[in-house]
């Protein structure tokens, strides 16, 4: 389906959707370190969305096994939690979240480095990813088009030379996990479909240290970068208002 204008009431579930996702972030970022498996990670997630109240709409999103996705280092999206899969220090760890509330579904994505921060390579990459997110949800305000935001979002990521993983993109979020259009990372401003206030969207640049291309693990859902390089992936769902927009998805300080 097309991502279309939410009522008030729809909006108001998504803002308390976000905040509960953000929040979520938060609190499993704060456990990411050397030692623990990414299903651990999963367990916490699962456990502490149920007592929130609320569902995710990862789990058997087309055959997806768990509630969230957890890549690590060369792997862009979509990582399975396994219990052998155990986080090392200096691991780039990307979260891929969602949370379904009253119906309204929001999608927000992390990457942090695990242990000591010693790669400055990779520190910068997920700086200057964060930073073409950013660019892209600046530039949002009634009647954007989705050029628009893959331009924004391209010139920083091309700026410092990553490269930008064309396979995957961005999306409109709220009734489904994903729907029409997409938003790409890349592009022309003044292209794309149209959008509108009360619309949500989730913008995602997802960068690596190498090249664009991808390939997929043999589990169906992994994906990874080509060359082996380092990647990283930021997510945020926002509202598109009239003369900006709102993050729903923000995390607590």
């Amino acid at each position: 389906m097309t991502t279309r204008v939410k009522t008030a009431t729809e909006i108001q579930a998504m803002r308390e959707s976000g905040r509960l996702l953000g929040m979520l972030l938060s609190k499993l970022e704060a456990l990411v370190e050397p030692g623990i498996s990414t299903k651990d990670l999963a367990v916490v997630a699962a456990r502490e969305l149920k007592a929130l109240g609320a569902s995710a709409p990862f789990l058997g999103y087309q055959g997806f096994p768990d509630v969230i996705c957890i890549s690590l280092n060369n792997e862009i999206v979509h990582g399975i939690p396994r219990a052998d899969n155990i986080i090392k220090d200096g691991d780039l760890v990307s979260l891929d979240f969602g949370v379904n509330y009253r119906g309204m579904i929001t999608d927000s994505a992390l990457t942090v480095i695990a242990g000591k921060a010693s790669n400055t390579k990779a520190i910068e990459l997920i700086k200057y990813t964060a930073a073409s997110l950013d660019a892209g949800i600046a530039v949002v305000k009634d009647n954007v088009r989705t050029g628009d935001i893959a331009a924004a979002v391209e010139g920083v990521l091309k700026k410092h030379g990553y490269g930008i993983v064309r396979d995957l993109v961005g999306h409109g979020v709220g009734h489904e996990l994903h729907e029409d259009p997409n938003i790409p990372n890349y592009g022309r401003a003044n292209t794309g479909p149209w959008l509108k206030a009360g619309m949500t969207i989730a913008i995602e640049p997802m960068a690596t240290l190498g090249g664009e291309q991808v390939l997929l693990r043999p589990d169906g859902w992994t994906v990874c970068t080509r060359d082996g390089s380092l990647s990283a992936h930021l997510e945020h769902t926002i509202l598109i208002t009239n003369d900006g927009a709102e993050i729903l998805t923000q995390r607590p300080n």
